[in-house]
């Protein structure tokens, strides 16, 4: 296991994030140079440079969207891009032991997760019960929202707000404090648009930056 991060910065790393994207959309991707011996050279550890906690819709792949090689993410994915025990250890891993300086909670439009505690919270509906235990871990993000607006606008919100519960339960972890006072990391947020395959970076400062 590496204990040596990067030597971007946060914000080299978000750059990098931004061109993948960009080459991803133009058809331009740098998936050819992926070689056995490419492969091999990273069997003695890993120097990501970014973290990322992503949906895990099938069709949202962050290594794809980002064009990015073997050993340069270091990807997390659960439904509704959620906190759980398991995740937090995950992120924790990858703050303490690779130093990735950029964190990212990517979202994504028509999300199935967010629309199922949409229902819950507009409608009462019930789920499955471990299906249950995710929608319980969305609807906070959901305080307030106004369940009047038109379905497609309605959940639209509910996916950015989403996104940012996250990085706000990040920002507000004791790690997430003590690195962010460091000025060791940067925390960000995104909405993938499924129509396009374009990453749209949420404005405004994270929680705690």
């Amino acid at each position: 296991m590496s204990t040596h991060g990067p030597t971007i910065s946060a914000d080299e790393a978000f750059q990098r994030l931004i061109e993948g994207n960009e080459r991803f959309l133009s058809g331009k991707t740098r998936w050819d140079r992926v070689t056995v011996a490419s492969i091999a050279t990273l069997a003695s550890g890993q120097q990501p440079f970014a973290t990322i906690l992503g949906c895990s819709d099938s069709r949202v792949p962050p290594e794809l969207v980002f064009d990015a090689g073997l050993g340069e993410l270091f990807v997390v994915r659960v439904a509704g891009n959620v906190m759980s025990g398991e995740v937090a250890g995950s992120l924790q891993y990858a703050g303490a032991h690779l130093h990735t300086p950029l964190f990212l909670v990517m979202g994504h439009d028509g999300c199935g997760a967010v629309a199922a505690a949409l229902d819950t919270r507009r409608r009462g509906v019930s789920h499955l019960s471990r299906i249950g235990i995710l929608v319980d871990s969305i609807l906070p993000a959901l305080d307030g929202i106004d369940v009047k607006l038109p379905d497609t606008e309605l959940l639209s919100l509910a996916v950015e707000r989403n996104v940012r519960w996250t990085l706000r339960q990040i920002a507000e972890s004791p790690e997430g404090q003590a690195r962010i006072r460091e000025g060791r990391v940067k925390l960000m947020g995104g909405i993938y648009e499924l129509a396009t395959g374009r990453v749209h970076w949420l404005t405004g400062d994270p929680p705690g930056q």
